[in-house]
């Protein structure tokens, strides 16, 4: 099967910012991943190699077909799914034809694509999605339909390479396990930015992104883990290495300076009757001397320094979110939230209580109303009958991230939501969450993702009064491993209730709810975990 290649890729945005720099690499036949920290360029690598931008630098050589979806599919909400999948035309001659007309503009527009509908049918079956979803509208297909639609139609176009960027993100488990097992039986080949590890644990290879190059790795998560335990095992002891050698070079400068002071002073003292010109000459070569070893000692320092900053930068994975959260402290009893017979606009009939620190996952398919049962608690959306009530304050980290003023820095953001807050305050806090120094002046629309979700985190956890009430919807959806570890690391200074809708099971687990509330065709469930 035909492959695509890439040499040498480089990329900036307007404004000069490299993002890409020299990256090299192909991709093969079969399902492989691309992986690297939020912010790094895998986006904007898979633009590139789709022809949605055009490098600065480096050639790519592509295949007759190459089909992109990007993580966020816009689709119009009135447009028809068969249009979508590039079937309207093709639908409509055969019906015309089936009815009788023999139009010959039918048949040009038919081609061999009599069979088009089964296909589209079988391709969309392959992805959990009912046959009459053709004759459906977007704006009538929940968020998961939709990114399953735009999946099937580059499915369907049966491309030499599909280039999909987070394709699982907001899916469901079982939609999940349709779109994997679809992918993995695709001919041709398929590369998918994904930090979902279902999705990693299917592939046959791993593509990683870092620090503007790009390294494969064979097999699927294990394997990947697997090497970068050894090269994380590798890193640290070279750290160790050259933290003792730095140490060492500085004691042997120290014990030279000190000796050689120690043997001025003495010569000087037995020289004191010598001729006073073979005195000078013997002090001007002594000088030359100490300043000639001197100068091999400092220069063994500064080399075992530079040691110390490539291991330090190669160990990198020492960075945690450590932050005190004690304002969000609830007592066991106490209540926190309480939706007493309330009837969502889907319908479904709601009963159920918060009380203390609990920590609760909404679960549910798809389109199953969880989003809606979060709006109705938080009172953006009325019920149709009974009453939503919070009774602590509340913060809600909502998937889009969409807490932070673009304009501002990640400082601004933050005083805004803590009012009252001193800067210094401000500046210690965000800190805790790896904004140090100037780090905290960066504005908000320059930063990555990594960044911008850290941002996000201490703008509704630092916020006061401090959240009582934290809800969190998809909050692990773009989140390399990095970041998704930062999230948990922070959660567990969280002492107040948690509501979290979420289907990465991974992450679900490191929380350790005590409840579940699901959604689905039989209503609402409220048991224990």
């Amino acid at each position: 099967m035909p492959s695509l290649s890439f040499t040498q890729l480089s990329y900036s945005w307007p404004d000069g910012t490299p993002v890409l720099d020299g990256v090299t690499g192909t991709v093969d036949s079969g399902l492989s991943a691309l992986v690297g920290a939020n912010g790094v360029g895998k986006s904007t690598l898979l633009r590139l190699l789709a022809g949605d931008l055009e490098p600065s630098a480096g050639s790519l050589s592509r295949p007759a077909s190459v089909t992109y979806v990007p993580q966020d599919v816009a689709l119009h909400a009135e447009r028809r799914a068969d249009a979508v999948m590039g079937l309207e035309s093709v639908r409509a001659a055969i019906r015309a034809v089936e009815s009788g007309d023999a139009d010959p503009d039918h048949f040009d527009v038919i081609g061999d694509d009599w069979d088009a509908e089964e296909r589209a049918a079988a391709t969309l079956a392959s992805l959990g999605l009912p046959p009459d979803t053709l004759e459906r509208t977007v704006g009538e297909l929940s968020g998961g339909e939709i990114t399953r639609l735009a999946l099937a139609a580059a499915l369907h176009a049966r491309p030499d390479v599909l280039l999909l960027d987070e394709p699982t993100n907001n899916l469901d488990g079982e939609a999940t396990r349709h779109v994997i097992e679809a992918l993995a039986a695709r001919p041709g080949a398929t590369l998918v930015v994904s930090h979902d590890r279902r999705v990693l644990a299917r592939v046959g290879a791993i593509g990683e992104l870092r620090r503007g190059s790009l390294r494969w790795f064979g097999g699927a998560i294990d394997a990947y883990e697997e090497a970068l335990a050894v090269e994380r095992a590798a890193a640290q002891q070279d750290l160790r290495t050259a933290r003792a050698d730095v140490s060492r070079q500085h004691r042997e400068l120290r014990a030279h300076v000190e000796g050689a002071a120690r043997r001025s002073k003495a010569g000087a003292a037995k020289a004191e009757n010598a001729a006073k010109i073979l005195v000078g000459g013997k002090r001007r070569q002594a000088q030359v001397t100490m300043a000639r070893v001197t100068g091999v000692h400092e220069d063994r320092l500064a080399d075992a320094r530079e040691r110390l900053d490539v291991a330090r930068a190669a160990a990198d994975g020492d960075r945690e979110i450590r932050v005190e959260l004690p304002g969000t402290a609830v007592p066991a009893r106490r209540d926190v939230a309480t939706l007493a017979d309330v009837e969502l606009r889907t319908g479904t009939v709601v009963r159920a209580a918060i009380q203390g620190p609990e920590r609760i996952i909404l679960s549910g398919r798809n389109g199953a109303g969880k989003t809606t049962l979060i709006e109705t608690l938080l009172g953006t959306v009325a019920p149709r009958s009974g009453e939503a009530r919070v009774d602590v304050p509340v913060g809600l980290l909502p998937q889009r991230l969409d807490v932070l003023d673009p304009s501002l820095t990640v400082a601004e953001n933050v005083r805004a939501s803590a009012s009252g807050a001193s800067p210094h305050e401000v500046r210690e806090a965000l800190a805790r969450f790896l904004f140090r120094g100037s780090g905290g002046d960066a504005v908000a629309s320059t930063l990555s993702g990594g960044e911008r979700f850290r941002a996000a985190l201490a703008s509704v956890l630092l916020a006061r009064p401090a959240p009582q009430l934290l809800i969190l919807d998809e909050p692990t959806n773009n989140l390399d491993f990095a970041s998704r570890a930062h999230l948990i690391e922070a959660l567990e200074d969280y002492r107040g209730a948690l509501l979290v809708v979420s289907h990465d099971a991974e992450f679900v687990e490191a929380l350790a709810p005590t409840r579940e509330w699901r959604v689905d065709a039989g209503g609402f469930h409220d048991r224990p975990r």
